[in-house]
């Protein structure tokens, strides 16, 4: 689909969003408010509906938080944002006037749900920023764009704030980066923010991610902030200070996407030569090691032998992470890189069994 997507902010720079993971008081959300708008923040969130795991959670105080972010706009100027998931969210945000709408992660997995939230906002023009779905589909955030913008909203932003994962890991939500960048590729104009907090689900490693995107020339960031990030009713391990949110901000080294700079140009060019010439070996082995796989599949088809041998894949797995290792490549890439040669090993060889 072409789609002409318009964006958020006319800022140059990266685009600041923050606020509380939840409306909890009138009082908390002015308090918050007032803090970061000394802090020339773009736009201040506050969580009013909050889609929860478990039913005895808190899952937001409803309607009369509007009216604590109307009261935001008017004291401080800022403007504000808050999560929909389905029609009467939207009419209620619409009637409060509020400046920006985002549909959350388990809003986006679900097209059904998108499709209301989609339908309710047709003829209506408001920015929506679309988190990425909890699991890691791109076609699934791609999709949940594309009927947004079907309805006739064109101001459109992606938010990537991390995907659940089975496995043990230092964040709350895997970030898969890859993912994003796979996005940006497909909408090179659409701006893409980065929900560290909900990345990281920790304050530790707030600054880390947040610098991660901006490397990765991410438009901005949305941060959890809080007056007293401990007594938070909700997300409280990832939420800080509008000091320490400050404190964040300051650290972050903003980078160029490029620069006229001569020396510059001719190293990169030079240096990207290299990686070509590399990528150009790499494919070259790995076609040469799938003409291997397929004579042993040939091999097990006259023997009668099944393609998965376990401990011969546990062995090359082990052997490549502990080699990678020594060579200060990742663990996590190493699988990652072996696991998908291993898939494309099977494939072959399964093409030779059927055959």
């Amino acid at each position: 689909m072409d789609m002409h997507i318009k964006r958020i902010f006319d800022k140059q720079g990266p685009i600041v969003i923050a606020g509380p993971c939840s409306a909890e008081s009138e009082s908390q959300v002015l308090e918050t408010a007032r803090e970061l708008a000394h802090q020339n923040i773009d736009l201040f969130r506050s969580g009013i509906w909050k889609p929860r795991t478990r039913p005895n959670s808190f899952e937001g105080v409803g309607v009369i938080g509007l009216g604590w972010l109307k009261r935001v706009k008017e004291e401080t100027g800022l403007k504000v944002t808050t999560e929909v998931a389905n029609t009467s969210h939207v009419f209620e945000a619409l009637k409060a006037g509020i400046d920006v709408l985002w549909l959350g992660a388990r809003t986006t997995v679900n097209p059904f749900a998108v499709q209301e939230v989609a339908d309710a906002l047709k003829g209506v023009d408001i920015p929506v920023m679309v988190k990425n779905p909890i699991n890691p589909d791109l076609q699934l955030w791609i999709g949940a764009i594309e009927r947004l913008y079907n309805a006739g909203i064109t101001r459109i932003a992606a938010v990537h704030r991390g995907f659940s994962s089975h496995e043990q890991t230092r964040y709350r939500n895997v970030p898969r980066w890859q993912i994003a960048i796979d996005l940006r590729s497909k909408f090179p104009d659409l701006e893409i923010f980065c929900d560290n907090s909900h990345i990281c689900g920790r304050r530790d490693i707030l600054q880390e991610v947040a610098q991660k995107a901006l490397n990765l020339n991410f438009d901005g960031v949305m941060t959890e902030v809080h007056p007293t990030p401990d007594k938070a009713w909700s997300d409280a391990q990832q939420q800080i200070t509008p000091s320490q949110f400050k404190d964040l901000m300051s650290s972050l080294v903003i980078r160029k996407i490029t620069t006229d700079n001569a020396e510059y140009q001719h190293h990169i060019e030079h240096l990207r030569h290299e990686i070509d010439e590399l990528d150009n070996d790499i494919m070259n082995l790995l076609a040469n090691r799938m003409k291997i796989a397929e004579r042993i599949g040939e091999y097990k088809k006259r023997n009668n032998i099944a393609i998965l041998q376990t401990g011969r894949w546990n062995e090359i797995l082990e052997t490549a992470v502990k080699q990678g290792k020594a060579k200060g490549l990742s663990e996590e890439f190493v699988k990652n890189f072996f696991k998908a040669i291993h898939d494309e090993s099977i494939n072959y060889q399964e093409r030779v069994m059927n055959a």
